[in-house]
């Protein structure tokens, strides 16, 4: 089995609290990601839209893009045409520079972005709401696939989907049109049981995000008090070897569902408290020795050489 190891650049500038970091180039967060050992980032805001300019960036630091966040609405508005709209350039941008899969991420009734609502008003969708949100979101990728560019839905803390039961409910209403990005850290965060969620889902998971998380903090949010954002600021979450989940057993489960392709790192936290580049090479570090045992074998070379 193949893997490939990517980092997402919120370790080292976040795009939902600015204040975390903004000093950073997207330059010298490719380089420290590649010194760390990973061939592959997902897209953050210092990206450039055009792939003409993306393309040497990406391939002077030989890093590949390996995925990015696509701010869908569809819970909110269900308006089709208009998240078409708004993607068929990033859908462009991917197919020109070879990205794997654009990832769903949905920011209609989230309050993901807003420190000042608590996790415990996030909003819930009926049983028939969260049907037709389904069915949307399986014609939504159905299209976009068929514009040459897979997306893979992410499951998200203070979204929509965030708790198991909600992911389960909108697995069984949605089709293979739209594949899953399984992300343990949120899980964990919402109380899920991550090796259950891979054993229920690994048919559709395509794309896989190695987040972890801090126990402690997590049992000292109060729920009905704290944001997500509030979390993120207090340290949530961490990378794979510096937190409270066992990435071996994570790891071993999706080997042996048969899972091949990018495990990205992603940890959204203060980078005064935890330097980006140590971070990547813990993250790194701990994600080799796990993949190494569980029999992948990790691609470590990014773009081809000419």
């Amino acid at each position: 089995m193949k893997a490939k190891l990517g980092m997402s650049p919120i370790a080292w500038w976040n795009d939902d609290l600015l204040e975390l970091s903004d000093d950073v180039s997207l330059e010298e967060c490719l380089r420290q990601s590649r010194s760390a050992g990973f061939t592959g980032m997902e897209m953050g805001r210092r990206f450039p839209n055009d792939p003409d300019v993306m393309l040497p960036i990406l391939k002077a630091a030989d890093v590949t893009l390996c995925g990015g966040w696509f701010s869908g609405t569809l819970a909110a508005d269900g308006d089709l045409a208009a998240n078409k709209d708004r993607i068929r350039p990033m859908i462009e941008l991917f197919k020109a520079v070879d990205a794997p899969c654009i990832v769903y991420g949905e920011v209609g009734r989230s309050i993901q972005g807003d420190r000042s609502i608590p996790l415990a008003t996030k909003a819930v969708l009926s049983g028939d709401e969260m049907k037709a949100y389904a069915r949307k979101l399986t014609e939504f990728g159905e299209w976009c696939a068929e514009q040459g560019m897979p997306l893979s839905y992410h499951h998200h803390m203070a979204a929509v989907v965030q708790f198991e039961h909600e992911l389960d409910a909108f697995m069984n209403h949605s089709g293979e049109g739209i594949p899953l990005l399984f992300d343990a850290g949120h899980m964990a965060f919402a109380g899920g049981d991550v090796l259950r969620v891979i054993d229920k889902h690994h048919a559709r998971i395509s794309h896989v995000h190695t987040k972890d998380v801090r126990m402690a903090v997590l049992e000292s949010l109060d729920w009905n008090r704290h944001s997500f954002l509030d979390a993120v600021a207090l340290g949530a979450f961490t990378v794979p070897g510096d937190g409270s989940l066992d990435f071996g057993a994570i790891v071993r489960k999706l080997a042996d569902h048969g899972y091949e392709g990018w495990f990205v790192v992603e940890a959204e936290q203060d980078p005064r408290q935890s330097p980006p580049l140590k971070m990547a090479q813990i993250g790194y570090k701990e994600l080799m020795r796990v993949l190494t045992a569980a029999g992948y074998s990790v691609e470590t070379q990014g773009f081809p050489k000419s």
